[in-house]
């Protein structure tokens, strides 16, 4: 059976990069669709924007990011890329998290290495999380994997303060 996840994994292993527009509300995902996108991205700015009118700073719950991603991902065939914010708490919640994303149909989600309360990717004065708290994080989130093509992506935000090459030093930590 081919599921969203394994989907998601023979487009991540294929050349090229993937093309995956940020949505938040499912008329936009139908419509990423029908325009021929092979993937879907439920984006945080997005969600806080359209859900709040608020840029991103940590205000939605797990509860309605899983929710409206699950929304997303019921009337579309691609697969779901969901924002996971910095996983809404310790290791018991970030597994938590998974698990409800994975039941929501949701292919794979991106964890951020910002402190608990984060700014928006694009915005200044983000503080990160030491490496191995992060690390920790990817840890718990394997951890509630009840599908094993489920993707985990670790998004770094250390590019605009610790340069680029201690994005690179992050991003090696967070592969292994």
């Amino acid at each position: 059976m081919s599921t969203k996840s394994s989907k998601l994994r023979r487009l991540l292993a294929s050349p090229g990069l993937i093309q995956a527009p940020g949505v938040f509300n499912p008329l936009l995902a139908r419509l990423v669709e029908r325009v021929g996108f092979p993937a879907v991205y439920v984006s945080g700015a997005g969600l806080s924007n359209g859900m709040l009118g608020l840029p991103d700073v940590g205000l939605l719950s797990m509860t309605e990011v899983t929710r409206m991603a699950g929304q997303i991902a019921r009337v579309t065939s691609l697969p779901v890329i969901s924002y996971a914010d910095t996983g809404y708490g310790g290791p018991g919640m970030i597994r938590r998290a998974v698990e409800e994303f994975i039941e929501q149909g949701v292919a794979g989600i991106h964890l951020e290495d910002q402190v608990a309360d984060k700014k928006c990717g694009h915005l200044p004065g983000k503080q990160l999380v030491p490496i191995q708290e992060m690390v920790d994080r990817l840890e718990a989130a394997g951890g509630g994997r009840t599908d094993p093509d489920f993707v985990l992506i670790a998004r770094t935000d250390a590019r605009a303060g610790e340069g680029f090459e201690g994005a690179l030093e992050r991003a090696k930590a967070y592969i292994e």
